[in-house]
Parts: structure tokens; C-alpha cells; sequence
């Protein structure tokens, strides 16, 4: 390392032009790195899809669910297995290990899904989705119609696939646009009953006639002579009028003549489109709604920028005519731009307040400049290895930088403050450049690599939320890393050419009266502190036995309560409607005009008087629920809209509502504020008695009237009406129908038969069979709804089947092998979740579990309550592992196993301090200690020890290089580094101080980390002055290690080589 430091100073230019480079190629990097809000998170998930038209939830369940699930449970890596089944749908998912190669568990899982064979004839063939942050939108839009068009959204489905969907997913970074309303068109068969009998035909035949009537099969080549020919057959019934001309049956007559019935004959044949699956609006206009999914590691805001451009293209062209407009009505650039001005303008003021403390310490421009030279290339630098690892932009990277601000100039400080010293004590300026240097290289490094060596447990740290650490650990560590080869080759080399002046004007010193004043008189006493404790051992014992004490009993008594991760500000809200099962679409869309009624004053008043601005509000109403969601013009009251939505809908007997503010995490880290209470056991009746009681404690502890909310989920009351129709086997057999063929037939009365997707006009769209009678609705109708028998008779349905109405579940949810029923609480933002997880633990779980839960039934926390619990135990053992990790390596550099515990005493300090500072904000601004904030303490862990570091090492030197005694270097080491370690800390404690004190978009992920920060340096570097001196010179008393690593006698040779030609006139400063 000294040789290092010769020949930076050796060879200036060289240093200049390596800075200049790495400058550049930071620069550079800076081009190709992605923007992002959050982090990409990837979680060790994968989902199974399987949809079953028309299925109920039982059918899934027996048909589907259960079938995969014994498939798929030998899969290697799987830790727990989940489903879903919906009317009509499954959803399975796998959660693997952390740390598993996701691209091998998909193949492998393909593999597997392969083989599953015995899945219903209806069924969709098996898709498999990946479950990650980039699920969560970038962008929402909305299509309307123009002012003054009556444009029905409905019926644009093609139009909307080829002028919207298609230019809009051919983007650079989207993956994905997810599409509500414009349905698509469909070819209908509607028969007639009366003619259908009348020709002897059964639906069966029909059916079958239909999906034999269309064919293109190639028959190879065809070769004559010297040319080729393609062979093909085709038969396509493709148009309304070519599918009437159909030929269902061909009979022969008496006189031998063809008797030919055709599809018209039957049936009429109709273009139409389908019956559109929900509701949607946007500020009181029907709608059709769109969500935009992006690619891993794309660029959020060049891909939005694109988006938009495209977007007005298509509002001035093809939407334009069509007399429609396509609105973005949330993109993430909003919230990113904002959070990441507010991050840029926090690292330049930091820098600022960084450099006019320096100028406080040094009252000399000419050192602050080359001090200063660290901030931009240490940051700047950065960004290579943010690209380099693959890493993003985004809020909490930004924010590791904005952190590093205050980190980068230390060692530089340290540096240069040695070497101005040696300068103001004579020393030429080459020789004090070297000498300076190579005096604290060695605590310059280790200060960085305890620094560092704090994030390797961090970024081992198996969880989700451990990858949103990464980023930040990422950032601070490589520019601390850089911040030190600039203190050892840049400082030392300016210094040599520029501290040139005579020893009288680095005498001289710009003198303020009440600051020096003040800085002498703190000197004086810590310096008297110091020699009362040094030498009495008694004394210096006693006095950190009582601070230590002190600090302790303060860290217990103020340590708040513990919370998972903020949720941010997005200026978002969203909300979940439940009705009672059966509602049709017409009657849940009563429901969210409820919420439409309410939000309409706050959106066409630009001053409401009763609520916050509303700039946009949607909803989408289906069968059995809705959501809704709105953004206000004034993001800091979009909390204000959570009660404006629900209360009207709370009011409503039947209805329930669940409103949250969208986190910025979105659903890849779990929900921030909820507590999931998992009921698991073998079937719903040993379950829901537990669910009701938990639901009903959970109510009591945690009212509506406080602002929580608590919903089950399936909810108890889900059972859904069926029409139950089970038909006679023997009856059937004397109709001459099967069971296949008379689902069927009802199938097509009802709901309509799908035969198969048919090209048409340039689009598929659908085949469907249906009658004449489908538009009987009364449930007592069901049981004369007309069947054609084998033979051409007409029958109904009560002769051969029974007609039922029941109640099924309209969700079943399985857990591990068993039923599950979860009651989920959404906590107001003032309830800690620690104390309501002690709560619900100590209050509800604990006293059922005591009285008995039921054979099989078990109760799980998940949501928050279970990540936070998984979290916070990683995250005290990762505490503890850095401070392992940093004995150990003070164990190394300072060749003693003694040494580092005294450094080490100053980490229960910060951590009080750390406290400290969480509690004084805390009156003023709510800051809980979530998992963001932390991460504070383990950044913490690796700077307060540096202070204590740089102690020991000048004792050490004044010991081994100086001759001193022990009391003696103490002191001495103490003198000298009194203003060095000030100067640092204060650079660190400004360059922290706009984290802090400015609000906006993103302040809410950074800003507790920076006051533990904050409020553990202050208080450790007080302390360290004071805890450190009565320690080292106990310890020193017993025995004096040797010199530490890095630091052997100079090569005086070199030294006075270094030395002796002073700069010439025109170089000096």
C-alpha cells in the first residue's frame, strides 16, 4: 500500500487520468442502468392456472386441484403448496426454497405437468405463471368515449386487440397488458327446438355436425413434370351464410330421391358478441379498463415514455375515428420522478452542508476542494458496479447513495487532515503527503471494510425482503470501497502539489470568535476527562460502568414496537367489495355506485368541501364483487379517500369492503400492515366455528371505529345458490341419451355450447351453440326446458333428471393438504404490529389453543405478522454476525483479541443513540422501526467503530513510533484526533440531515434508517472520547500487542527522495 502511495504521488498525472476514467465509465453506466421505483424482487414462486368454464368450485376441487396437488407435491425445492378454486378456475402455487434456479424448477415443473393426463375434457390445457414484482402495474389506462360519442366500449373487443393491445405490447419493456371490457364477437347457432324435433335431430348430432363441418388438412405435394404442386383439402363453414348451408343430415326419400336438412332448417345463425363479465367506469363513464406489465429489468420510465408517445399516437389516429380516447390514468413515473428529485436534491444539499462544515474545520478552500473531489467520483463510480451486477436506479439505491454522501468524504478527511497537519508542523509538502498517507492508510481501511463486512449477512439474508436490501448495501459499500483508494492516491497526490504554501500561511487561521471559543473549551474538556481517567483505572471503570448501564436501561426503556416495511405514499387507494354470493353483475354494480356517488363531488369540484380532490376514480363491477380505486390531486390526502370509500358501503347490511392505500412493494414482499390468521383443518365444518370466533375477537380488539378493517377470506357466508340437475340413469337410457349428452344439451339451453374458435374477418372468435330457450331465466322454468332424444322425440327435463336448488361454497381454498379459511386484519397506520400481534397472540390465539381447537385444526400468522416474525429473527442474527464478522477482522488488522472489544463497546452506544433519535422524531413525525429502518443499526454496526478504530491505531503509532508510554499515547492519540473525528462525523450527520428533515414521495422508505443513523453516530462519537481512553489504557497497561497490520518503519530513503525537491514557484499554491 505504501508503494501505492509513492507512486500516486510520484506520478500525478497517471492519478488524474485514471479518476477522469473512472468518471467516464460511470457516466456510461449510467446510460444503461434501469429505472425503477422498488427493486426488482424475485420470490421462489410458481403458479398453476387451469380453467374450467362454467365448473363449480366443488368440480375444481375434485377434478383439478386435487389431482395437481398429488403431482406436483414430489417436486424437489417445493417448501408449501397452495390452491385456489373458483367457479370456473384453479390456481395452484408452489413456493419454493429461496436460493432455488427458478428457470430448472420451471422446466421441471413443465415435466411434471406433462403427465397429468386425466384432467376434464373442458378444461384448458395447464398455463404457468411466475409471481414477482413485475406482476405489480406500472400503468393503469382507460378507454372512453369522446365528449358527445355514444360509443359502446363493449362492443370494440377486435378493434381494441388490434388498434390497442397489439402496438401497445410491441414496446420495449412491457410483457403483459391485462384488458377489462370490449368483449369479443361470436358466430351463434340458436336453434329451434319445434324445428329440431320436427327433423328427428338431436342437440348431440348438431354439435357434432358442426365440429366436423370445418377442416383444412394438407395431403402433401403433388408432383407432375417439372413442377410442384401443394395438396389440400378445405371445407370451411366460416360466414354466417356458409354455416346455414350446412348439411346436418342427408336421408333417402321413398322414390329415391335426397332428402337434405340444413343448418337453417334448425337453427338461425347470427353475428353477435359475448355477454360482457363486468362493469366498468371511469369518473361516471363506461369504460374499458387496460394494466401494464413490465419486463424484468426494464427501464420503468424509458418504457412509460414510450407508452405515452404511443398512446397520444393512437388518441390523434385509429381511436379518434373510432370516436374513443385512451387515458393513462396511473403510471409509476409520477411517484419515481418525484422520489428520485427528491433523493438528488438530498444528495446536493447534503454535499453542500458537507462542505460548509469542512470549511468550518479547515477555513481553507484549497483542502475542502480536494476533500470534496471524493463525493462525485466515489459516487459516480458507483454506478459501474450497479451495472456491472445488474442492478437498477431506483428509491432505495438512490437512497444508499444519498447515505454514502456523508461516508465517502471520512476517509478522505482522515487523510488529508493527517497530512495538513504534518504541513502546519513543517513537514514538506511531498514528505507530509507520504507521511500522512501512509499514517492512516491501515485504520482508513479497516474502517471501510467494517463498513462493508456488515452487508455480507445481509446479502446472504434469505427473504424477500433481503433483496430490497441488496440495492442499498450495493451502493454504500462500493463507494465507501472507492472513497478509499481516492484518500490514498488522489488526496495525497493533490496535497503534494497544491499544500504548497509557506509554513507561516498554513499558521495563520481564519479565527471565529464563539466557534473556536466553544471548540477549545470542548477540547479542553475532553482532554482533562481523558487524563483523569487514563490514569486512574478505578475511575475510567466506574465511569463506562455507569454510561454503559445508563445506555442500556435507556435502549430497553425507549425501544419502540416493531413494524414490517412502510407502505409509501403512492397516490393510489384501493378497494375491495364483497357481496352476498349469487349477486349478479347488475347487483353488485348498485354496490359500487355507492362508492361512485360519494367519490363524484370530490372529482367535478376542483375545491370540494367535504374530502380531498379526486383526480380520477374506477370501478369494475363483476358476479359476487367489485374494486375500485382513486387517486387524488393532492397526494398527501390520498389517506383521506380510505373512509370516503368505505363507509358507504360498511352502511350497506350484506355488503363488506376492504380499502387500502397500494404499497410500493405491491404484492412481492407481502402486505405491510395486514395480519393474516390462517385456520387450517380437514374440512370446513371443523374449521369455520375457530373462524367465527376469531373474527369475532379480532372485531372486538380491533374495531371499525378505530379505522381497521377485518374481512374472512373465502368469506363464511359464501355459499353460493346452484341449480342442482341429476338425471336418472335409467330414464336417459330409455330417452336413448347418455349423461355426456344430456349436459350438453343443457348446456346449450343455458349458458351455450362451445364448439370450437373459427378464423372470421381475420380474428378467431368463437363457435357457439345455443336455443331458442335461453333466455328462460325463472328457476322453476328449468324443469320444462326442452331435450331432443336420441330418436327425434321431444322430452323435458324433469322427466329424466331431478331439479334442486343447494348452496356450495363459491371459493375453496387449501393450505398444505387442507382447508383453509384466513382472517385477514388490516391495522390503522397508529397501531404498532408488533403490539397487535402480542395482542392477538396473548388475547385470542393463545386462550382458544388452551381450550381446544378441534381435531386437525391448526392456526398460522401469515401476511405481515408471518414475514415480520421470519424477518426480524433473520435480522438479529445478521446483527450479530457483523459484529462477528468485524471482531474478527479487527482481530487481524490489530494482531490482538482484546483491542476490538474495547472498539466494539461502541455499538450498544449507537444503537441507544439510534433509539434515541427514532424516539425524538417520533414527536413530531409518525417513524415506527420496520425492517427499513433496521437496517440503520447494521449500517450503524460498521461506522461508529471506525472513530474508535482511528484511536486505537494513533495510540498504537504514538507507542511503537513516538516511544510514548501508555497514559502518555493515550493522550496524545486523543488530542490528535479530537478534530479529525469530528470533522468526519459532522460531514456524515449533514450530509444525513436533508434524509431527514425533507418530506415528499420515497422519504418514508429512508428516512428512519437515516435517523438511527444519524442519532447513533452523534451519540457514539460523544461517547467514544469517553468510553474509549479509560479502556485502552487498562488494556494497554497489561500488555501492548505489536504494531498493526500495514504499519512497519518507513523506508527513509524513499522518504527524503519524497522530500526533497519542493515544488517549483509555478506549481505552488
Amino acid at each position: 500500500m505504501n508503494g501505492l502511495i509513492r507512486s500516486a504521488i510520484s506520478f500525478p498525472i497517471a492519478v488524474g487520468a485514471v479518476v477522469l476514467a473512472m468518471v467516464i465509465f460511470g457516466v456510461a453506466s449510467l446510460r444503461t442502468i434501469p429505472i425503477q421505483l422498488t427493486p426488482d424482487i424475485d420470490r421462489p414462486i410458481l403458479q398453476v392456472r387451469v380453467n374450467w368454464p362454467g365448473a363449480s368450485p366443488q368440480d375444481v376441487e375434485r377434478d383439478i386441484v386435487l389431482r395437481l396437488e398429488r403431482e406436483l407435491s414430489s417436486l424437489s425445492g417445493v417448501q408449501s403448496i397452495e390452491s385456489t378454486s373458483r367457479r370456473g378456475s384453479a390456481r395452484v402455487t408452489l413456493t419454493y426454497a429461496v436460493g432455488t434456479d427458478m428457470d430448472n424448477a420451471l422446466v421441471k415443473l413443465l415435466g411434471q405437468l406433462s403427465r397429468v393426463s386425466d384432467l376434464p375434457a373442458e378444461a384448458t390445457e395447464p398455463t404457468v405463471r411466475t409471481s414477482n414484482s413485475d406482476d405489480s402495474p406500472i400503468a393503469r389506462m382507460a378507454m372512453v368515449p369522446l365528449p358527445g360519442k355514444t360509443v359502446d366500449v363493449d362492443t370494440l373487443g377486435s378493434f381494441v386487440e388490434r388498434n390497442v393491445i397489439e402496438p401497445l405490447a410491441r414496446i420495449p419493456g412491457i410483457a403483459e397488458i391485462d384488458s377489462n371490457g370490449g368483449a369479443d364477437r361470436e358466430l351463434r347457432v340458436i336453434l329451434n327446438m319445434d324445428r329440431l324435433t320436427d327433423f328427428g335431430l338431436s342437440i348431440a348430432e348438431v354439435a357434432e355436425a358442426l365440429r366436423n363441418s370445418t377442416a383444412e388438412v394438407s395431403a402433401g405435394e403433388l408432383t407432375e413434370g417439372r413442377r410442384s404442386f401443394t395438396l389440400r383439402t378445405e371445407a370451411i363453414s366460416y360466414t354466417p351464410e356458409t354455416a346455414r348451408s350446412l348439411v346436418l343430415r342427408t336421408t333417402v326419400r321413398p322414390d329415391g330421391s335426397l332428402a337434405v336438412v340444413r343448418l337453417q332448417d334448425v337453427a338461425d345463425v347470427e353475428l353477435g358478441f359475448k355477454t360482457a363479465s363486468s362493469f366498468r367506469r371511469l369518473n361516471g363513464q363506461k369504460a374499458a379498463t387496460f394494466s401494464v406489465l413490465r419486463e424484468p429489468a426494464s427501464n420503468v420510465v424509458a418504457t412509460l415514455d414510450a407508452l405515452k408517445a404511443q398512446v397520444a399516437e393512437l388518441n390523434a389516429g385509429p381511436l379518434l375515428a373510432a370516436g374513443v380516447v385512451l387515458k393513462v390514468v396511473y403510471d409509476e413515473t409520477m411517484y419515481i420522478s418525484s422520489a428520485l428529485d427528491l433523493v438528488q436534491s438530498n444528495i446536493l444539499i447534503g454535499g453542500i452542508l458537507a462542505v460548509s462544515i469542512l470549511l468550518l474545520f479547515l477555513r481553507s478552500f484549497l483542502p475542502v476542494a480536494i476533500v470534496m473531489i471524493a463525493i462525485p467520483v466515489s459516487i459516480v463510480t458507483t454506478f459501474v458496479a450497479i451495472a456491472a451486477l445488474g442492478l437498477s436506479i431506483n428509491v432505495i439505491s438512490l437512497a444508499g447513495l444519498a447515505f454514502a454522501v456523508g461516508m465517502v468524504v471520512d476517509a478522505s478527511i482522515v487523510s488529508l487532515e493527517n497530512i495538513y497537519r504534518l504541513r502546519q508542523n513543517g513537514v514538506p509538502a511531498m514528505r507530509a503527503a507520504y507521511l500522512g498517507a501512509r499514517q492512516v492508510w491501515a485504520p482508513i481501511l479497516g474502517s471501510a471494510l467494517t463498513t462493508v463486512v456488515v452487508f455480507v449477512p445481509v446479502l446472504m439474508l434469505e427473504l424477500p425482503v433481503g433483496q430490497l436490501f441488496r440495492d442499498i448495501a450495493v451502493a454504500i459499500s462500493v463507494s465507501v470501497l472507492i472513497s478509499v483508494v481516492v484518500s490514498i492516491t488522489v488526496i495525497p497526490a493533490l496535497a503534494s502539489r497544491l499544500l504548497t504554501r509557506e509554513q507561516a500561511s498554513f499558521e495563520k487561521r481564519l479565527s471565529i470568535p464563539v466557534v473556536d471559543h466553544l471548540a477549545r473549551g470542548f477540547a479542553r474538556l475532553i482532554i482533562g476527562f481523558a487524563s483523569i481517567v487514563v490514569h486512574s483505572t478505578w475511575r475510567g471503570l466506574v465511569t463506562v460502568g455507569i454510561l454503559m448501564t445508563a445506555a442500556v436501561m435507556t435502549l430497553i426503556a425507549l425501544m419502540p414496537p416493531l413494524d414490517y416495511l412502510p407502505d409509501g405514499n403512492q397516490n393510489f387507494v384501493f378497494g375491495r367489495v364483497t357481496v352476498p354470493p349469487g349477486y349478479t353483475r347488475e347487483a353488485t354494480l348498485e354496490f359500487a355506485e355507492l362508492m361512485e356517488n360519494v367519490a363524484r363531488p370530490l372529482w367535478e369540484s376542483d375545491t370540494p368541501a367535504n374530502g380531498p380532490p379526486v383526480d380520477r376514480f374506477f370501478f369494475v363491477a363483476f358476479n359476487s364483487g367489485a374494486f375500485a380505486g382513486a387517486s387524488t390531486s393532492d397526494p398527501d390526502r390520498v389517506r383521506e379517500l380510505i373512509p370516503f370509500l368505505s363507509e358507504p358501503i360498511a352502511a350497506t347490511p350484506g355488503a363488506r369492503v376492504f380499502v387500502t392505500q397500494a404499497s410500493l412493494f405491491g404484492r412481492s414482499v407481502g402486505g405491510s400492515r395486514s395480519v393474516n390468521i390462517d385456520v387450517l383443518g380437514p374440512d370446513l365444518d371443523a374449521v369455520i366455528p375457530v373462524v367465527r370466533d376469531i373474527q369475532r375477537g379480532v372485531n372486538r380488539l380491533f374495531p371499525r371505529s378505530g379505522g381497521h378493517q377485518v374481512r374472512v377470506n373465502p368469506q363464511l357466508d359464501s355459499d353460493r345458490p346452484e341449480i342442482v340437475v341429476r338425471p336418472d340413469p335409467e330414464a336417459l337410457a330409455r330417452a336413448g341419451l347418455n349423461a355426456r349428452e344430456f349436459a350438453i344439451a343443457l348446456d346449450v339451453h343455458n349458458d351455450g355450447l362451445r364448439i370450437r374458435e373459427i378464423p372470421f374477418q381475420g380474428e378467431l372468435i368463437e363457435l357457439v351453440l345455443t336455443a331458442d330457450t335461453k333466455e328462460q331465466s325463472k328457476v322453476e322454468d328449468i324443469g320444462n326446458i326442452p331435450i331432443v332424444a336420441r330418436q327425434g322425440e321431444l322430452i323435458r327435463i324433469d322427466q329424466v333428471a331431478t331439479v334442486s336448488i343447494e348452496s356450495a361454497p363459491d371459493q375453496v381454498k387449501r393450505q398444505a393438504g387442507a382447508r383453509v379459511l384466513t382472517v385477514s386484519l388490516r391495522l390503522n397506520e397508529s397501531v404498532p404490529l408488533e403490539d397487535a400481534i402480542t395482542q392477538i397472540q396473548s388475547e385470542l390465539i393463545d386462550p382458544l389453543t388452551a381450550k381446544g381447537l378441534g381435531e386437525g385444526v391448526r392456526l398460522e400468522l401469515s401476511g405481515a405478522a408471518g414475514e415480520l416474525a421470519r424477518t426480524w429473527d433473520a435480522m438479529q442474527i445478521n446483527v450479530l454476525m457483523a459484529i462477528a464478522v468485524i471482531y474478527l477482522l479487527l482481530t487481524v488488522l490489530l494482531r490482538s483479541f482484546v483491542l476490538p472489544v474495547i472498539i466494539l463497546v461502541t455499538v450498544p452506544i449507537a444503537a441507544t443513540g439510534g433509539i434515541l433519535g427514532l424516539w425524538l422524531v417520533n414527536l413530531y413525525v409518525e417513524q415506527s422501526l420496520d425492517m427499513l429502518t433496521m437496517l440503520g443499526f447494521i449500517i450503524l454496526t460498521g461506522v461508529v467503530v471506525n472513530n474508535a478504530i482511528l484511536m486505537v491505531e494513533q495510540t498504537l503509532w504514538h507507542i511503537h513510533h513516538d516511544h510514548l508510554g501508555v497514559e502518555a499515547a493515550v493522550l496524545e492519540a486523543t488530542r490528535n484526533r479530537i478534530r479529525p473525528i469530528f470533522m468526519s462525523t459532522m460531514t456524515s450527520l449533514f450530509g444525513l440531515l436533508p434524509l431527514i428533515i425533507f418530506p415528499g414521495a420515497g422519504s418514508e422508505l429512508y428516512r428512519g434508517i437515516g435517523v438511527v443513523v444519524f442519532g447513533g453516530l452523534a451519540l457514539s462519537t460523544l461517547l467514544t472520547l469517553v468510553f474509549v481512553p479509560p479502556l485502552l489504557a487498562a488494556c494497554l497497561r497489561r500488555s501492548i500487542p505489536g504494531t498493526p497490520v500495514g504499519d512497519f518503519d518507513a523506508d527513509e530513503s524513499v522518504v527524503g527522495q519524497l522530500a526533497s525537491p519542493e515544488p517549483r514557484a509555478g506549481i505552488s499554491v
